[in-house]
């Protein structure tokens, strides 16, 4: 009896830390943001595409976020195939052609899936239990990419998140030798470069989401790999959604697609 009592409680165990399934939430932008489901999102791939759930300051829907519908759904899911297809034509690396939702509250899971992005990041909020996990994560290999948000009060926001996954780690301002700009497609001048948010890109430039100097930031660990990688003032996951727009300039786009490879492969070699 107590052979069994131990082989059913490491059962349990071994339950409570299984990978989750792939699942589709649906993104507070509707239907601009929906892709059609790929024949072969079932094929599993060495590199998946993690989207990162969280709290949203912005909406203040409570417990809804886990339902989807609010700012981590920024340019999902549609951005992220589209990032997908990218790699699968310009590298080897076996791509799942669907993203992963990845809820920090759901025990383990997180480790996973060590590529992680953040949409409209200037809204998350994290307690200390998810920065925790969090940290966790990006200390034992896993790589985060936190992009699409604007202006000083988003960023204060994202800054005051961030700093409680990281309290003993400055967040540095990249220049333009970092590997991550070069290790696929060579981007010089990428810390210069603002990916604009697409509202603004279709307003001619006018409103808030297409204004400030671009910021490109990141967080390192103590042998100097990069763990986070921060676009401030840019929204370049805007550029893999709308990729197939005639009213989104296709250099920026190809630009944000390059780049997207560039962070992707090197969160797989670093």
């Amino acid at each position: 009896m107590r052979a069994a009592l131990m082989a059913a409680l490491a059962l349990l165990s071994s339950a409570a830390h299984a990978q989750r399934e792939f699942r589709v939430y649906p993104s507070f932008e509707g239907e601009v943001a929906e892709a059609p489901l790929p024949t072969d999102y079932q094929v599993p791939g060495e590199l998946v595409i993690g989207r990162l759930m969280f709290p949203d300051s912005s909406f203040g829907f409570g417990e809804e976020w886990q339902q989807g519908g609010t700012g981590w759904t920024d340019d999902y899911p549609r951005g992220d195939r589209t990032l997908v297809q990218m790699l699968r034509r310009f590298t080897r690396t076996e791509v799942r052609a669907v993203e992963q939702p990845v809820n920090l509250e759901d025990d383990g899971d997180v480790y996973y899936w060590p590529f992680l992005v953040a949409g409209l990041a200037g809204s998350w909020r994290l307690d200390d239990q998810k920065a925790a996990s969090l940290r966790e994560h990006l200390l034992r290999g896993g790589f985060l990419f936190c992009d699409s948000f604007f202006g000083e009060r988003n960023y204060a926001i994202f800054e005051e998140s961030l700093q409680r996954v990281f309290p003993d780690r400055p967040i540095i301002d990249l220049t333009d030798d970092h590997p991550i700009f070069h290790i696929v497609f060579d981007l010089p001048q990428m810390t210069k470069v603002v990916i604009p948010n697409a509202n603004s890109v279709f307003r001619g430039g006018r409103g808030f989401m297409g204004r400030g100097e671009p910021r490109w930031r990141g967080v390192e660990g103590e042998d100097g790999r990069l763990l986070v990688l921060i676009a401030y003032n840019n929204d370049v996951q805007d550029a893999w959604q709308w990729a197939d727009d005639p009213r989104y300039p296709s250099e920026l786009v190809n630009l944000a697609l390059r780049l997207g490879v560039n962070v992707a492969m090197y969160a797989m070699t670093h």
